[in-house]
């Protein structure tokens, strides 16, 4: 892998990728105080100071340089953060990742999520030099699914019941996608 890599502020054809700032805070706390929005995600909806305590922590995170290193970045359009795409280093002996997306209902339905997880692949891919990202996912999320499925990966596994999530016994899966598989340009 071509690591340590640093994230650079990323323009598609209608957004704008970048560290989240201090200034998201209100736009990111619209969407992960909600219900619907955390209902497959690993944490309850948050308070806006627990969200500027995130978007603090995210900030710094630009340089991907060993496991467990990410990126939580923000999703912007017309001046306003949308949603997030997260992406991390699972094993770099393996040259795996993983990347994982959160969108504000409101922007649902427009490909605004398949535009920004698209340039995140291309980056792993492309100048990382990934051999696998995945995804894990709640599979009853299934706008997440077929995202993955438009994003050109496949289910790899079905975990029944291997989590205790949110009061009760979730499931898990498990999509990817190879370098060999993916579509350039990206």
């Amino acid at each position: 892998m071509n690591l340590p890599y640093e994230f650079k502020p990323l323009r598609t054809e209608r957004l704008l990728l970048r560290p989240m700032t201090d200034a998201d805070v209100d736009d990111i706390h619209a969407y992960q105080s909600r219900e619907d929005v955390c209902r497959y995600l690993p944490y309850e909806p948050r308070t806006r100071d627990e969200v500027a305590e995130k978007v603090a922590k995210f900030s710094l995170a630009v340089t991907l340089a060993a496991e467990g290193d990410y990126w939580q970045l923000a999703i912007e359009r017309a001046g306003r953060v949308m949603g997030d795409v997260y992406f991390t280093i699972t094993s770099i002996a393996n040259s795996t990742t993983e990347i994982g997306w959160t969108l504000h209902p409101d922007h649902h339905g427009q490909g605004y999520m398949s535009e920004a997880a698209r340039a995140v692949l291309g980056i792993a891919f492309g100048e990382i030099g990934a051999h696998r990202v995945m995804a894990q996912l709640d599979p009853r999320n299934h706008a997440s699914i077929a995202l993955c499925r438009r994003l050109g990966m496949r289910e790899e596994a079905y975990f029944v019941e291997d989590l205790w999530f949110k009061g009760e016994w979730g499931d898990t899966g498990i999509y990817a996608i190879l370098e060999r598989e993916w579509g350039w340009p990206g």
